[in-house]
């Protein structure tokens, strides 16, 4: 997944991100439920209170400031998802490539041999299909 922009992020977007990173450093720094949950009401209020601002330029002018004091405020650890990039499981369950079964012994693959014909029937499928869509390859003599 990227983290770069490549389209236009809308203002409605960008304020719904700032409220969920807020959200977010919010529960990093109130740890027991109960002080969250009433520091995230006073968030959500802080939001609510500029939901019907009309003019542009004072939106986005909310919204820089927004993103000061979001930094200014930043927990010295956030708080990460384990499976996330950055969190402690992240990266940890290794799923091997396909290609790694063609070099299994034949005994092994004795052990499934229904899944390994359907295998060989999907290569020459795809084989087909590849050469269909792109032609075959030019050799080039040495």
């Amino acid at each position: 997944m990227s983290h770069l922009q490549t389209r236009v992020v809308s203002h409605s977007r960008k304020v719904c991100s700032l409220y969920k990173r807020a959200l977010r450093n919010t529960e990093a720094w109130y740890d027991r439920r109960p002080m969250f949950r009433y520091r995230a009401v006073l968030l959500r209020a802080r939001f609510d209170e500029h939901k019907d601002v009309k003019d542009l330029r004072v939106a986005r002018q909310l919204l820089e400031e927004g993103e000061k004091e979001l930094f200014s405020l930043q927990h010295y650890q956030p708080k990460q998802f384990p499976l996330s990039p950055g969190g402690v499981a992240y990266g940890r369950v290794v799923e091997p490539p396909d290609w790694v079964l063609d070099y299994w012994h034949p005994m092994e693959k004795a052990e499934y041999p229904e899944y390994f014909a359907r295998r060989e029937q999907r290569k020459k499928e795809y084989i087909q299909w590849w050469e269909k869509s792109y032609g075959k390859p030019i050799e080039k003599p040495h």
